[in-house]
């Protein structure tokens, strides 16, 4: 009588499946958390909020704007913008509050000051007074304020 015998290898390996799950699970955290710090911005540069001191500024009328501030104000102005603008040793801080139904707006400076690694700025859009009389052309109020060029990160508060 002839003998056979009969060679069957195993492929159950639930191991190396398992293995290859954490693999995977880990890749994913991964994934997710550099995702979350480029998103945030993670830049491990925390702002001081602490007062310095104040900072001395002017607010600047539209005719003694540089022509390319000009241009890039009004590109921005239908909706509300803020921005900075860097020219001959002085740094200009725009804020602009978009469409209001009607003239007579104006703006209010709050604060401009400095802090040890930021300049912190905020206004407030002032409706018509009452009784004001009213046009029913749409404005578009903005304020532009300069200040000596500081290598500081600008805060809107």
């Amino acid at each position: 009588m002839e003998r056979r015998t009969c060679h069957y290898k195993e492929k159950e390996k639930p191991e190396k499946g398992r293995r290859r799950g954490r693999k995977s699970f880990s890749r994913l955290i991964l994934c997710i958390s550099v995702l979350v710090c480029l998103l945030t911005g993670c830049s491990g540069v925390r702002l001081n909020e602490e007062k310095v001191r104040d900072i001395s500024y002017t607010v600047t009328s539209e005719d003694r704007l540089p022509e390319e501030l000009k241009m890039l104000i009004d590109g921005k102005k239908q909706e509300p913008f803020k921005m900075t603008y860097q020219d001959e040793g002085y740094l200009y801080i725009c804020e602009g509050y978009g469409q209001q139904p009607t003239g007579g707006y104006s703006i209010q400076v709050d604060n401009v000051y400095m802090t040890e690694n930021a300049i912190y700025f905020s206004s407030t859009l002032l409706g018509p007074a009452e009784g004001e009389p009213k046009s029913d052309v749409p404005s578009f109020p903005y304020i532009v304020v300069k200040i000596e060029f500081q290598d500081k990160t600008i805060v809107f508060d």
